[in-house]
């Protein structure tokens, strides 16, 4: 399967955040009920984003969260003809609470979508949970989108979840190579609403990502399921084992989260 990809060099970011990474200094206090702790918000759109890190009681992270408003979905970007289609906006963690693996967030607006035709070329969000430092996915560069086909680049099959693969035309600079499941709905003539890719970058694992098409966000949908998850990790911690999208009506925002961390 051939994901052919071609897309200029990032310009710069549309929106400036200064990307905090949580460091755990000592203990963590002990805590007797959840809490809830949020990163800066950015604009995008008409709207509003940011990130959400919920503990529970034991002050352990439950959940890694993108809260946003409808607002967001409304006033966004389009590219000039020929410009890249896809905007990104960088998104901080929280200064507290506990740490997770996440060191910070992009949300990338694909204004026209992007290959494989047919699949992903519908209007929609990448929501890239990066796992690595912002410093090191910008020093991400491929000679080319079907580098992800390189041996180089194809990660150890302890780090690539059961029934995923790596195929060429995923590699994109200063971001990763993906792996994609190809039994996901969209891969088999039903429309692209929601679904989780994995990524990559020297073999070693380096963002995690949920996609949601823009009419399936429009459609404010209650959507959650589980994350097949690899055998090991590259990079010690808690990850998710499901992942949702949902519209909260009560406070009239969206989430998009990494559950049941573990």
């Amino acid at each position: 399967m051939i994901w052919t990809r071609v897309r200029a060099r990032w310009s710069p970011f549309f929106i400036l955040a200064t990307v905090t990474t949580v460091f755990a200094v000592g203990p963590m206090p002990a805590q007797s009920k959840p809490a809830t702790y949020e990163g800066n918000a950015v604009r995008i759109g008409h709207g509003t984003a940011h990130t959400v890190v919920r503990a529970d009681a034991n002050g352990k992270a439950a959940s890694i969260s993108i809260v946003f408003t409808p607002g967001m979905l409304d006033g966004l970007p389009k590219a000039a003809k020929g410009a890249d289609p896809d905007f990104p906006y960088l998104l901080p963690m929280p200064t507290k609470g506990p740490k997770t693996v996440v060191d910070h967030v992009v949300i990338n607006w694909e204004s026209a979508g992007h290959p494989p035709p047919h699949v992903y070329d519908v209007q929609h969000f990448d929501f890239h949970f990066y796992l690595v430092s912002y410093a090191a996915h910008m020093k991400v560069a491929f000679k080319d989108e079907k580098d992800s086909g390189d041996p180089s680049q194809q990660p150890p099959a302890e780090l690539v979840p059961a029934g995923y693969i790596v195929p060429p035309g995923t590699a994109v600079s200063q971001m990763g190579v993906h792996a994609v499941n190809p039994s996901a709905p969209e891969f088999h003539n039903q429309p692209f609403t929601a679904t989780f890719l994995y990524g990559y970058y020297n073999k070693q694992q380096t963002f995690i990502e949920p996609m949601a098409s823009l009419a399936f966000l429009k459609s404010k949908p209650s959507f959650s399921a589980p994350v097949t998850r690899p055998a090991s990790y590259a990079k010690p911690g808690a990850y998710p084992s499901a992942y949702s999208v949902k519209y909260d009506a009560a406070h009239k925002v969206y989430e998009v989260a990494l559950t049941d961390l573990k």
